[in-house]
């Protein structure tokens, strides 16, 4: 029989190893501790493994009982089953290290015998996994956290896949909505949000694909009793290993009543404005409404049928004027219903200025547009943008207490986004007074109420757009409107 065997060589290497150079080789190259203990329960082996994970020499171990050792109770019964020729795989129990720390280790025992078939020995193998057990352990604390996080807030949680199915949705959502997480799991997005909103949220998740950042927004969310409420929600992207969008993250909470008392202070807003310019256009109106009279008596007094057709343009045109004054005083007057829809920015800007132009009339005030782009599509609000613009325009208006001029500008900027400004030339504001502008309540006017800057930079910023006012007094006002193309 071969005592020695030539390995880990060529054939001209003289690189032998007998077997018991091979065992000391294989011991001391295995990852994993190795320990042999004899029939009476001494350690008659150990490897380097074995003393790098307890923290013990060779010197220390060899030829004492493993019971003089702190061991679990349970190993002294898989020693005497092994002896009987028993295995035992992958048990994972906690040990000490000389140091007195504890770690987590996980053996195998197996009897260890000779060439006859008898037991002679019990080998063990260990394998330190205090660190890959460590993991697992703040995992589960951190799914336990989110768990009882998700379970216990009012806040609304949806996890969307990439095609927008809800797989994830709190048990909030019972309260709030009315549907249970098992109602919701496996619905389409859209199955709970307004058709009308649709357009609006595909705009919101395109920004968010493409920038990856978080996008706050105000959505309205159909309940399970088949009402409405407002939910302002963050939506935040989950990246997949490659750093692609893989799904998404929502936290909503429902602002239904915060909603209703925004409400109330834009109608408060908006009816001071149209108390403030009824004047103007009862004195628009007045111009006209001379004219129909004179031009009635005129048409009354002659039968000349050339005349007549004369008077009756005139008439017309003056009946036209008086029909556009009232429309758009009447748009601004009734209360709207907040519905985003696609809008022409100019559309919007040249009502608000027919809506002012009777209150710049009476401050001998021109109006300057400048507007190198005639086609600006908009997701918005077109009556809550005309408010604002009324807002901005009359108090541009106003600041001049001897006339001047107000120069609308439009100019579309990176991002896709556009930039309206409102430049006066009235007294401007001081320095000291520009950290109050919108505070509810807070005015320089004799007449005003204080919720048009509030009021109208909340609109702002729903449309996710951002205000910016520059002044200097005795130069003029500066207000710039930053907002979203589509």
């Amino acid at each position: 029989m071969l005592k020695s065997f030539q390995i880990f060589g060529e054939a001209n290497e003289s690189a032998i190893y007998n077997p018991d150079e091979l065992i000391d080789l294989f011991l001391d190259c295995t990852a994993d501790g190795i320990c042999l203990v004899d029939m009476d329960n001494r350690f008659i082996r150990v490897n380097r493994m074995y003393t790098k994970i307890f923290g013990y020499t060779e010197e220390e171990i060899i030829g004492k009982r493993f019971t003089e050792f702190p061991n679990p109770d349970i190993v002294n019964e898989i020693i005497n089953a092994v002896k009987l020729g028993k295995a035992f795989h992958n048990i994972v129990t906690q040990r000490f290290h000389k140091d007195g720390s504890v770690l987590d280790i996980a053996v195998s025992y197996s009897p260890f015998r000779n060439s006859k078939g008898e037991i002679i020995a019990i080998m063990a193998i260990y394998r330190d996994v205090t660190e890959h057990l460590n993991i697992e352990r703040e995992l589960k604390k951190t799914r336990e956290l989110y768990k009882l996080i998700t379970e216990n807030t009012t806040d609304m949680i949806k996890v969307y896949s990439k095609d927008k199915k809800i797989i994830y949705a709190s048990p909030s959502h019972e309260k709030a909505i009315g549907y249970t997480p098992e109602q919701l799991v496996g619905k389409d997005v859209y199955d709970i949000i307004p058709p009308e909103e649709i357009a609006r949220f595909e705009t919101m998740v395109q920004n968010l694909i493409k920038t990856g950042e978080p996008q706050l927004f105000q959505i309205r969310i159909n309940t399970g009793d088949n009402d409405v409420i407002y939910s302002e929600t963050n939506i935040s992207p989950i990246f997949n290993e490659r750093n692609e969008v893989d799904s998404f993250v929502a936290v909503g909470r429902n602002i239904t009543d915060r909603v209703k008392n925004d409400d109330a202070l834009r109608n408060l807003d908006r009816l001071s404005i149209i108390g403030q310019l009824a004047a103007g256009v009862a004195h628009e109106i007045r111009n006209p409404l001379t004219s129909l009279k004179g031009f009635s008596k005129l048409l009354k007094s002659t039968n000349v049928k050339e005349k007549q057709e004369h008077y009756l343009a005139i008439i017309m045109n003056e009946l036209d004027r008086i029909d556009m004054i009232v429309n758009e005083f009447m748009s601004l007057a009734k209360p709207q219903a907040i519905q985003f829809e696609k809008e022409n920015l100019i559309s919007i800007l040249d009502s608000t200025i027919n809506v002012l132009h009777p209150q710049a009339l009476l401050h001998n005030v021109q109006i300057k547009k400048v507007y190198p782009i005639n086609d600006i599509k908009l997701l918005c609000s077109p009556h809550q943008l005309k408010q604002v613009f009324v807002n901005f325009l009359k108090n541009a208006i106003e600041s001049m207490t001897i006339g001047g001029n107000v120069q609308i500008e439009v100019q579309k900027i990176e991002n896709n986004r556009v930039q309206v400004s409102f430049r006066d030339e009235g007294v401007g504001i001081d320095s000291e007074l520009m950290g109050f502008l919108g505070t509810p309540f807070y005015t320089t006017k004799d007449k005003g109420i204080g919720l048009g800057l509030t009021v109208s930079n909340k609109i702002i910023q729903e449309h996710n757009g951002i205000m910016k006012i520059e002044s200097q007094p005795g130069v003029g006002t500066i207000v710039k409107v930053e907002l979203e193309c589509i």
